[in-house]
């Protein structure tokens, strides 16, 4: 399975399922329509309260992410095309700043921080089962 939970993470466990649906969303490792495992069964197969998942899958509800049919389960939401605003484009430009800022104060000149990039872009075209 593609989701692999950290107890030992600073990231509370709610919030590391979230994350990790989203990503393989974004990598389309799961995709529209595919069903997700009930709060019930995800918790087992992970190893946390219900309440935990429950409080992941709510997240991803509100998000448009996910859907679920009652009597029928938890699927990924289709999710319509769009264009990135200008606000989002300015929203994606801060986050990029506030990671050269970081990279910065641990001595990374901006060539290394590029670097980094690029082999977290390429990380990212893996299929499911390579590194994140």
């Amino acid at each position: 399975m593609w989701l692999h939970i950290d107890p030992r993470s600073e990231v509370p466990l709610y919030q590391q399922v979230v994350d990790q649906v989203r990503e393989a969303v974004a990598r389309r490792w799961l995709q529209p329509g595919d069903r997700l495992p009930s709060v019930r069964e995800l918790a087992i197969k992970l190893a946390l309260n219900h309440n935990t998942v429950a409080k992941a899958y709510q997240e991803l509800e509100r998000e448009g992410l996910i859907e679920t049919l009652r009597g029928r389960g938890t699927f990924v939401a289709e999710r319509k095309p769009r264009t990135a605003s200008p606000e989002d484009l300015a929203w994606i430009e801060q986050q990029i700043r506030q990671l050269l800022i970081a990279a910065h104060h641990l001595g990374l000149e901006p060539e290394t921080w590029l670097e980094l990039a690029g082999r977290v872009v390429a990380r990212w075209r893996e299929p499911e089962g390579g590194s994140s």
